[in-house]
């Protein structure tokens, strides 16, 4: 017969559970992939705040899928990084601390999708009205899809993990490497009826308006490219477009994998693996595939490797 503990205050992760002889190349392979992401993501903010040719809607809009991967990999991977080392009893979270990691983990997830919705709206105006685009994407616009993009997410996490919070707990062992807010409301044993309702429809409403905005976006994009004749226009248009598309197709996949696991007790382990993946991968990759696509990122780095270049000649 389960033990139950009602609402206590602290809680204990289930972690991830390796073998002693691969703690430390889990440890050593999570530390690499944190410090590799963290790097490229805050490097590309600082480039985009030093390079005024960057100061364009594109890159500012982009800032904020940065400035989320970094909010969203600090709250989580530190927790991790210690939780690999300790043995299952030593792996404590105070409750308090365990809503406001649900509360960042799903804000951050959901904020990726408005900012990639942002982005495909930029890209519509840059490719299908281009004599306008100056017109329709000034600073105003973009400071207003900025506030939209963080702000919209935010109300629906409040009531997503306010639903949760009103629930008594019995339970203290959360099922994951962190909190989010499947993890939280799976403590309780009320009725959380109200709970898979609004979370089926948040998540539902969040995908049908992410896909549906890239869908139409893209559609009206790809109608301008079949109808047009301009081999500049339609080399410009697949190279943003399809940038933009693998950064979407990689978040959403990781993301939508590791909220249907949940759904499948029997594969904690990979439920566990797949949520690490969707703060990996696209942390880690949204700033590559944008850089190595983008004539104005690489033109900056190569006038940088032609300057140290040019100084390490001279001490020479």
């Amino acid at each position: 017969m389960e033990n139950y503990t009602f609402n206590s205050v602290t809680l204990q992760l289930e972690g991830l559970n390796f073998t002693r002889d691969l703690v430390y190349v889990i440890f050593f392979l999570v530390l690499t992939f944190y410090i590799f992401t963290m790097t490229l993501n805050l490097g590309f903010l600082i480039l985009i705040v030093i390079d005024k040719n960057l100061h364009q809607p594109m890159y500012l809009l982009f800032c904020n899928l940065t400035v989320s991967d970094i909010i969203g990999g600090t709250e989580i991977f530190p927790r991790i990084l210690s939780d690999i080392l300790k043995p299952p009893s030593e792996r404590l979270i105070s409750y308090y601390e365990c809503v406001v990691q649900a509360f960042i983990t799903q804000w951050f997830g959901a904020t990726s999708h408005t900012v990639l919705m942002a982005m495909a709206f930029d890209r519509y105006v840059a490719i299908c009205n281009p004599l306008r685009y100056s017109a329709i994407m000034s600073n105003r616009m973009v400071l207003k899809l900025t506030v939209s993009a963080w702000g919209v997410p935010f109300i629906f996490v409040v009531v997503l993990i306010g639903l949760s919070v009103r629930l008594n707990r019995c339970r203290t062992l959360v099922t994951n490497p962190f909190c989010d807010n499947a993890s939280l409301f799976k403590l309780s044993c009320d009725s959380v009826v109200i709970n898979n309702f609004y979370g089926l429809f948040y998540t539902v409403l969040l995908l049908v308006a992410s896909v549906g905005c890239i869908v139409l976006t893209y559609g009206k994009i790809a109608m301008v490219c079949l109808t047009s004749k301009n081999k500049s226009l339609n080399r410009k248009a697949l190279q943003t477009c399809s940038t933009h598309l693998v950064v979407y197709l990689i978040m959403s996949f990781s993301g939508f994998t590791g909220i249907a696991l949940h759904r499948f007790p029997q594969y904690s382990d990979y439920r566990k693996i797949s949520i690490l993946l969707f703060f990996i991968v696209p942390g880690s990759l949204n700033t590559i595939i944008y850089g190595v696509q983008s004539k104005e990122i690489r033109k900056f780095l190569l006038n940088i490797n032609r300057v140290s270049s040019v100084s390490s000649h001279r001490h020479d």
